[in-house]
Parts: structure tokens; C-alpha cells; sequence
């Protein structure tokens, strides 16, 4: 019985494992789309309203230099790709740890259900 209750102890203390680095990954993703919704933001509304001559200054530590118009948007479309990419692999990550998750849970319920009939029928033996 106390092996059985050491492996469910050990099972439990995986899913609460599991739990966190799903709770994790999902904060990740979360930051990731909001940076995502910033970036989109920048590129639709700035970007449209800017004239051709307009001058682009991007912020270099404490200076600002002067930036070409493609070059700034190159630079937040690739910015807004990577983010693009990072969040469709935290999506992967979130779904293969559910599934390591239903797992777990489905490995504690056969224990616990094992163990309940082990211990019933030990039960009921000497009441005979």
C-alpha cells in the first residue's frame, strides 16, 4: 500500500509540474500577443499616415537617428513575423502539455481506482 501511495505521490507532484509549465507557456504566449497587437498597431497606423518624405527616427539608446521609410517598416514586419512564429510555437507547446497533462490524469485516476479495489477487496476477505 505505501508503494502505491509513493507512486501517486510521485504522479502528483509531475501534474502539478505539468500545471505550472502550462501556466508558463500560456503568460509567454499572452506577452507575446500583446506585443504582437503593439507591433500591428505601430505598423497599420503609423506607417499608412506617413507621407514619403516624411523623416523616421528610431531610438538608438539615448539618441535618436534618422531612418529610411523601408527600412522601418521592414524592421516591424520582421519583428512582427519572429512574434508571429514565437506565438504559434507556444501554441504547440500549450497543446502538447495538455496532452501530457490528460495523460497524468488519466495515469492517477487508474491508480486511485486500482488501489480503492485492491484495498475493497482486501476488505472484504476477512468479513467472509
Amino acid at each position: 500500500m505505501a508503494e502505491v501511495q509513493a507512486k501517486l505521490q510521485a504522479l502528483s507532484e509531475d501534474y502539478q509540474k505539468l500545471q505550472q509549465e502550462l501556466q508558463d507557456t500560456v503568460n509567454s504566449r499572452q506577452r507575446f500577443q500583446s506585443q504582437q497587437q503593439e507591433n500591428a498597431g505601430v505598423y497599420k497606423q503609423e506607417f499608412e499616415n506617413l507621407g514619403e518624405d516624411e523623416t523616421i527616427y528610431k531610438l538608438m539608446g539615448p539618441v535618436l537617428l534618422k531612418q529610411d521609410k523601408v527600412e522601418a517598416e521592414s524592421t516591424v514586419k520582421g519583428r512582427l513575423d519572429f512574434i508571429s512564429g514565437e506565438v504559434a510555437r507556444l501554441e504547440g507547446q500549450i497543446k502538447e502539455t495538455q496532452g501530457k497533462l490528460d495523460k497524468k490524469k488519466t495515469e492517477i485516476i487508474q491508480l486511485q481506482s486500482s488501489a480503492q479495489a485492491s484495498s475493497g477487496g482486501k476488505a472484504q476477505q476477512p468479513a467472509e
